[in-house]
Order: structure tokens, then sequence, then C-alpha cells
């Protein structure tokens, strides 16, 4: 049996000093805390700090390829070898508003990679769109934007039955049946893109619609007459808000107010374009993108994407929010994985959880995927 020893270990937003883990069949069967160094079987595997797996629900490309362009399982594999590389190996990849075909191929292929490679790290898809409100599209292109006809989520809840884990979508185009409906086909929704009042948002949440998109970003802003989409969740206590902490798509003064509000519902993405900051350009059709600095940016002048890592948001969270380090790994783990539904399979450094981890050094330079 392979055993792991962790001087440092981050679960469930505490941490733990030299805990030796027992994996069987890639399964954690025991985690002891060890006093005595010599209790420690030769042949364990040493690392400083050990988490949970991190989870980034949020990720449009790899290196390479940009699913959406792309929604192929070559472009899955891309995404999930880049993102592991980066100390991140569970994804939900994102597909954004495009042509309708283009959305059953990523359907379609993400089902494909999963029936493969169940245990590989693709949670399933996220649908961004397209039933958005063109006033906070961002770079979503409007030609692609669509109303939500029953026959179209009729489709969607039938194609994606199994894989579409998260569609976000602008709740003021949605009838409580609507998003009832989708939410009984097993889809997690996402208030996002979305202009909607405060009591239009405030309703969605109260229909069980359970996470936004991209707090700030591409929504109606917080006002004190008319409080918009982020007040009704600031105000909404069951809410998820996941926020890119790359110090451009939000001020990490407006992350600690946030932090502030949302306390234990707030959690990162990284929202990236590409990762690896190796890709300059892109572009497909009509929707393009230039890489400058950490964000890449369009013709129009809009954010494009991210091109921060997951464990760079970490160490943001930490070093620019003063989040405490145990919460911020929490932030990528427990929490995406609850806001999933997925709390009892991921997300804990736990007996019956998956011996994949995340490892990183104490100055927080390195960050690695392990898996046994």
């Amino acid at each position: 049996m392979p055993f792991v020893l962790a001087k440092k270990i981050f679960t469930g937003g505490s941490g733990q000093e030299n805990c030796l883990i027992g994996v069987e069949e890639g399964t954690i069967v025991s985690v002891i805390p060890v006093k005595d160094t010599g209790q420690v079987p030769e042949e364990a595997v040493v690392f400083d700090n050990l988490a949970p797996g991190f989870i980034d629900i949020h990720i449009n490309g790899g290196v390479e390829h940009h699913f959406t362009q792309n929604p192929t399982v070559e472009a899955l594999w891309d995404m999930l070898s880049a993102s592991r590389e980066t100390g991140t190996p569970f994804i939900l990849p994102t597909c954004i508003t495009s042509p309708w075909e283009n959305i059953r191929e990523a359907i379609a292929s993400t089902r494909s990679f999963m029936n493969e490679f169940p245990d590989a790290g693709i949670l399933g898809l996220h649908l961004e769109g397209p039933f958005i409100n063109p006033k906070k599209r961002g770079a979503h292109l409007e030609s692609f934007i669509l109303k939500p006809a029953d026959e179209l989520l009729q489709s969607l809840k039938e194609e994606g039955k199994g894989v579409l884990k998260l569609l976000t979508l602008a709740p003021e185009y949605f009838t409580p049946d609507q998003l009832r409906g989708l939410i009984e086909a097993g889809i997690m929704l996402s208030a996002g893109h979305s202009n909607a009042s405060f009591a239009e948002a405030r309703q969605a949440f109260e229909n069980n619609v359970d996470l936004c998109t991209h707090l700030f970003n591409a929504m109606s802003a917080f006002g004190h007459r008319e409080p918009g989409l982020v007040g009704a969740v600031f105000e909404s206590e069951n809410v998820y808000a996941p926020i890119i902490l790359d110090g451009i798509h939000c001020d990490y003064a407006a992350a600690r107010i946030a932090y502030r509000q949302k306390k234990e519902k707030l959690l990162l993405i990284s929202d990236a374009l590409f990762l690896g900051r190796q890709k300059a350009r892109f572009r497909w059709g009509e929707f393009d993108a230039v890489l400058e600095g950490d964000r890449y940016v369009n013709s129009e002048g809009n954010l494009a994407g991210g091109a921060i890592s997951l464990p760079e948001a970490v160490v943001n969270a930490v070093r620019e929010v003063g989040i405490p380090l145990a919460e911020a790994v929490e932030m990528a783990t427990l929490r995406p994985a609850a806001a999933l539904g997925l709390e009892d399979k991921l997300g804990k450094v736990a007996v019956g959880y998956p011996a994949v981890f995340t490892v990183f050094s104490d100055d927080l330079a390195s960050f690695r995927s392990v898996s046994f």
C-alpha cells in the first residue's frame, strides 16, 4: 500500500502537521497524524504541503486549444494536461456562447471523454451562454445569443444529461418553470452575463439558482438605489460566488469586500482563456483576443478571459486579499466541490476520497498535481 507523508496537510479550511496518508487503488484509506517520524514507512513519499486536488469550474482553454473553437477530445486533453501541470487536476471545461451545433459538439465530446476516461479529472461541462443578456455579453458574440425557447431548453436537457453540470444564464429571460425544469434535469444554474435587477436576481436565487458567474464581471452592478445582481449575490447567503483574483477582472479592494460579505461561499476560478501565457493572439471568427500581461483583451477593449492559473489565484487570495492560506486552499477545493454538489466525493483529504492531490512549496512559488 502506498503511503504519503504530508508535513502540512490542508483540508476543509484547516491545516494539520505530519499526517501519514494510506492509499489503496487510488483511494485514501487512512489519514493518521504522526508524532514520531519513526512511525513513517521508509517508502513513504514526502511532501511539504499537500491539499486535495484543486478544482477549476471555469476554464476555457489549455496551452494550445480553446474549447469553444475546437470542441474536441483533443482540446479537452490539452486543457486537462495544462491544468494538471499548474497544479489543478480537476476541471469543468467551459464552452461559451456559440452556434447551437457547436454547443452540441462540446456536449458530445465531453460525454465521449468522460465515458472513456471517467477518472481523468473532467467533471462535466460548463456552458456559459447562449442565453445571456446582450447588454452584459462582454466578449461573447452577440450574433450567437439566444432567447430561452422551451424547445431549445428541452434539447439541452436531453442531450446534456449527465454531462452538462453548470449553465450560466441571464435569469431575467427565464420563467420560474424554465429554471425549475433545468434544475430537475440535474443542471446547476449560475446567474451571469446578466443585467437583472435586484428583484429579478433575488427571485432567481429563491428559485434555486445557486451560483453567480465571475462575481462583479458582466453583471448589473451594485447601486444604492438599485443593488443589481451584485447586491442580490451579497444578500443571498446560500449563493456561491466564484471570483477571478488576478487584480484585473476586479480590484483587490472589491475582492476584500466580497470576502467579508460572502464568507464561506466565495470561491476561486481562473476563467483562463489559455494557460501558460504562451498563446499571444487568438482568433475564432469575430472573436479575437490579445494577451496583455495577466489578461486577454479583445479588439473592442473588453476582457476576453483570464491568463492566470487557479493556484495563482490562491496565491493572490493570500497575498493581496489577506485570506489565510488554509481558507484560500478551501476556496479552490471544497468550496467548488460543494458548489457542484460533489463535496462527498471531492475537495477533502479524507478516507474514501481520491488520492489526487495538489502539492506546493512553502513560498507558494511551485504547485503541481500528484496522484497515487
